[in-house]
């Protein structure tokens, strides 16, 4: 496996070693052996899973502490633009967003640390998501950030009258609104 930083202190994109032949493919795709050795010792206990249709905007959400996870995103089927946004406070990327494509194609993951807000739009006819996650989602510690938030400008790579979003997304705050729900500790 490969692990590149992003420049955003413990966001990490995670490419494996794909073995392929005649027959198809085999990689693996998480190694709590490989990541520790990265210095992602995390345990994850919560796998979920989506499917989207093209223009489908999820996000920006992340779960406030104690519940804070931490994900491990890639896609099964389709390709997406994931998104993490920066929101710890003192954080020197604080209220930066990191944008990459994800797809079934590229295999790659992102692997977003505590203290990210996080979405992605399906940029495909259809795309199926997959995330582990290290908490167990909380309702009450649910926490995000509007998609479109004029400080963020964030590009969905999706044409603006073709975005497909959730009234509770379209709901949430800004960015201004939730940036003390975290702290950096370097």
């Amino acid at each position: 496996m490969l692990f590149t930083p992003t420049g955003l202190a413990g966001l990490i994109v995670v490419e494996p070693k794909v073995f392929e032949d005649d027959r198809g493919y085999f990689f693996e795709a998480y190694s709590h052996k490989n990541f520790s050795s990265e210095g992602i010792a995390v345990d994850f206990v919560q796998d979920n899973q989506s499917k989207s249709g093209y223009g489908v905007v999820r996000g920006l959400h992340y779960q406030k502490p104690p519940y804070a996870q931490s994900k491990l995103v890639r896609v099964l089927s389709g390709a997406i633009l994931d998104v993490a946004v920066d929101i710890r406070r003192g954080s020197p990327g604080f209220g930066k967003a990191f944008l990459i494509e994800l797809s079934a194609e590229n295999k790659k993951q992102l692997f977003i640390p505590v203290g990210f807000a996080h979405g992605f739009s399906v940029i495909s006819e259809t795309a199926e998501v997959l995330y582990k996650c290290d908490a167990f989602y909380n309702k009450q510690s649910e926490g995000g950030i509007v998609y479109n938030d004029p400080g963020l400008s964030i590009d969905w790579g999706i044409p603006p009258d073709k975005i497909i979003v959730s009234e509770k997304d379209r709901l949430l705050p800004t960015f201004e609104a939730c940036a003390g729900d975290f702290t950096y500790s370097g």
